[in-house]
C-alpha cells in the first residue's frame, strides 16, 4: 500500500486546521498499515449525522462537503474539505453521535483510521499514535477556535 500521495496532500494542505503532525515517511509507512484506503463516488456520504463511529478519515483526493441537519435556515454547510484534510477527529477521543454529514462534492480517496486500528497502533507503536493524538486535538481546537470566531454555539 503506498502512502506517499496522502503524505503530500496532508503535508501541502494549507489550511488553520490542516493535521500537522511530525511524522516522518518512514512513521507514515508504519501508520499506513493501520489505515484502509476507500474511493468514494461523488454525492455518497462518508459520515452521516448522528451515527456513532470512531474513525478518523484522511483526504488523498477531491473536495466534501460538511453540512449538518436540523439547524436554523442557512446556517446547514458548515465546511469544504479539501485534499489533506482530516474529518472525523472527534471520533479517536470518544464514542459520541457525529455532529455532521460528509458529502463527498467529486470522487475522492480516503484513508481510515478506526478506533480498534488506532488501539492497537497506541499499543504498537505509542509514540505514532500520541503524535496522532496530538495533531488531531490541535485540528479540533484550530475548529472549535473557527466557530467561537463565528459565534457558533457547539451542541
Amino acid at each position: 500500500m503506498e502512502i506517499k500521495e496522502l503524505v503530500q496532500s496532508v503535508q501541502s494542505l494549507n489550511a488553520d486546521d490542516a493535521l500537522r503532525t511530525r511524522l516522518s515517511l518512514d512513521q507514515w509507512r508504519v501508520l499506513s498499515q493501520y489505515l484502509t484506503r476507500h474511493e468514494i463516488r461523488a454525492g455518497d456520504l462518508l459520515v452521516k449525522q448522528g451515527d456513532s463511529d470512531r474513525t478518523m478519515y484522511l483526504v488523498e483526493q477531491s473536495s466534501l462537503q460538511v453540512f449538518a441537519t436540523g439547524g436554523p435556515p442557512g446556517a446547514s454547510r458548515i465546511a469544504i474539505m479539501r485534499s489533506g484534510a482530516v474529518i472525523g477527529e472527534p471520533g479517536l477521543f470518544n464514542d459520541s453521535p457525529r455532529m455532521a454529514n460528509v458529502e463527498a462534492m467529486t470522487n475522492c480517496i480516503v484513508w481510515a483510521l478506526r478506533g480498534p486500528r488506532f488501539e492497537e497502533l497506541a499499543q504498537r507503536v505509542p509514540l505514532i499514535a500520541l503524535e496522532l493524538l496530538r495533531a488531531a486535538g490541535g485540528v479540533m481546537a484550530a475548529r472549535m477556535r473557527a466557530n467561537l470566531a463565528r459565534q457558533t454555539p457547539m451542541t
